[in-house]
């Protein structure tokens, strides 16, 4: 007598691009997971680059008791159309993005789904940056993750919507009536966003759990994969600005001040190639010079980068 498969409580929908290296991790933690309630798990590969269907079919066999599938696109469409295709393909009450980089703890799955008994809400987990050793993790990388989550944690309720990214969840119903992931954001960063903003906008509550903090083998491990995300991202929430209006975000203002000065200067010059020049010239300082300056020499690229996508959209033209 076959058994029939238990209906999921929950879907994990994971985007992923270039994820070949990383998948083998985070379906490993998913496949480890303690006192979870029936779950799936869909990948949705945004374009093979890497072999990545071939890793999955491999974990697939590794972990048979993992509900793992899958969805390969034959192009990069972007990590909208991931996300919203992975929900089509799924059927579990809540729905919980998971970005390929993350390392979730044993109780993951339990967690989130916990965060749904009582109201109808988002929730957020925020992630802590695992970082290999270098000049860029000990004078800035570190300290800027964790003072990051230290203001994310120091929000009021009102504003927790801000931090919506790739370790959040919500029902599926919710999902639907906001209908999913907005597809005019094509470039890197802002879908995650302007998804929590249009939930707090339709009076649910938007709320970070510190239980549901997960360890995260971030992408952006240099100055120059740091500042090009910033360049991206400044371009892409101008798209946000023009959809919901500055207002939500407190205003869209220049930087003032003598540092403000500094990141405007730098800003007029940046370019996709400058970034990467200059990035590679604050590299190689921050070996020898004092922490500090270099730390203000790395954040002065950073933000010169994000001021650059703010004014001059156009000059982020790479896709994500």
């Amino acid at each position: 007598m076959t058994e029939t498969p238990l209906t999921p409580e929950a879907s994990v929908i994971v985007p992923s691009r270039g994820g070949a290296q990383r998948l083998p991790r985070l379906i490993g933690a998913l496949a480890a997971q303690e006192d979870a309630p029936p779950f799936e798990v869909h990948v949705v590969v945004d374009g093979d680059v890497d072999g990545s269907e071939g890793v999955l079919a491999q974990l697939a066999a590794e972990h048979p008791e993992l509900d793992l599938s899958w969805t390969v696109f034959r192009e990069n469409r972007g990590r909208v159309a991931a996300l919203n295709a992975g929900a089509d393909a799924t059927s579990g009450r809540i729905l919980i993005r998971a970005d390929d980089d993350l390392e979730p703890g044993p109780h993951y799955i339990r967690d989130h789904v916990a965060a749904h008994d009582d109201v109808r809400r988002g929730v957020i987990g925020l992630t802590a940056n695992v970082l290999p050793d270098s000049a860029y993790q000990r004078v800035y990388g570190d300290a800027q993750d964790e003072a990051h989550r230290r203001h994310a944690y120091a929000l009021p309720a009102e504003q927790q919507w801000r931090h919506w990214a790739g370790n959040v969840s919500v029902p599926r119903a919710l999902h639907e009536e906001l209908g999913g992931y907005d597809p005019d954001y094509r470039r890197y960063g802002w879908e995650d966003v302007d998804f929590g903003y249009r939930l707090h906008v339709a009076g649910y509550p938007v709320e970070i759990r510190p239980e549901l903090e997960t360890r995260h083998h971030a992408a952006a491990v240099t100055t120059y994969t740091k500042a090009r995300r910033a360049l991206h991202s400044g371009s892409a929430r101008q798209i946000f600005i023009a959809k919901h209006g500055a207002d939500a975000l407190g205003g869209d203002r220049a930087p003032g001040g003598p540092w403000g000065a500094a990141v405007r200067a730098v800003a007029a010059l940046s370019t996709e190639r400058t970034i990467q020049y200059g990035s590679a010239v604050v590299e190689r300082a921050a070996v020898v010079l004092p922490a500090l300056v270099a730390r203000k020499l790395i954040a002065l690229q950073v933000e010169a980068a994000a001021e650059t996508g703010r004014t001059r959209p156009g000059r982020a033209r790479r896709q994500f």
